[in-house]
């Protein structure tokens, strides 16, 4: 974009301002027209004195296009206000049973995928406690896979999902939180035959068992 108030200081500008012109009309042309540059320039710069963005009035998202999820969007950083505190031990006991799974079992998918680090990223890009994968945490809503208490509200809710799915099977739903649903299916049932798959349900399950009394229902 031109910045007018330059032009009142550029080479045109002064062409004009300094061109001589011998009619009384010229002049009064031309008076109006520096007048009307200097009130552009002015303008200009009271314009652009303006904050680049505007912050929480919501006027610049509010022009955003809105991205269309399957789930609502969840809420940043907003647990239930009745919580004792934001320990992670509370967010997660809070957004399983939120979302209908067992907290124990929550918190041991949160262990072996982040070690309950919030800003743990994987080498194929999954983010957060429950390390939701770009495509997975925009369907379940997530906006913020960094914030605690989105992602574990997703995890929790695909889990669910998955639970469902396989008839709370638990095995099973695991092996699709670490696989893929499409990977169970083709497996007809059963977990599916890799090595880190095969490791990993064991697992969980054995810290499901551990968390038992530290997160109960």
């Amino acid at each position: 974009m031109i910045d007018p108030s330059k032009i009142v200081s550029s080479g045109l500008a002064r062409s004009v301002t300094n061109a001589t012109v011998n009619s009384p009309a010229s002049q009064a042309v031309q008076t109006r027209t520096n007048a009307f540059l200097l009130e552009l320039g002015q303008a200009y710069s009271r314009l652009s004195a303006l904050p680049a963005t505007v912050g929480s009035t919501g006027t610049a998202n509010a022009l955003a296009p809105t991205i269309s999820t399957a789930q609502p969007p969840i809420s940043s950083s907003q647990p239930p206000a009745n919580l004792p505190d934001r320990s992670l031990q509370t967010l997660v006991t809070a957004a399983a049973r939120q979302e209908g799974v067992p907290p124990a079992l929550l918190a041991a998918v949160v262990e072996a995928e982040s070690g309950f680090q919030p800003g743990a990223v994987s080498s194929a890009g999954a983010k957060g406690l429950t390390q939701l994968m770009d495509g997975t945490a925009s369907r379940l809503g997530v906006t913020n896979p960094f914030d605690p208490w989105q992602n574990l509200v997703g995890g929790a809710r695909f889990l669910h999902q998955l639970i469902e799915r396989y008839s709370n099977n638990y095995s099973l739903a695991l092996a699709a939180y670490n696989a893929g649903p499409g990977a169970v299916d083709a497996a007809h049932g059963q977990i599916p035959p890799y090595p880190e798959t095969q490791t990993y349900v064991p697992r969980v399950l054995a810290l499901y068992q551990k968390y038992l009394t530290t997160f109960p229902s």
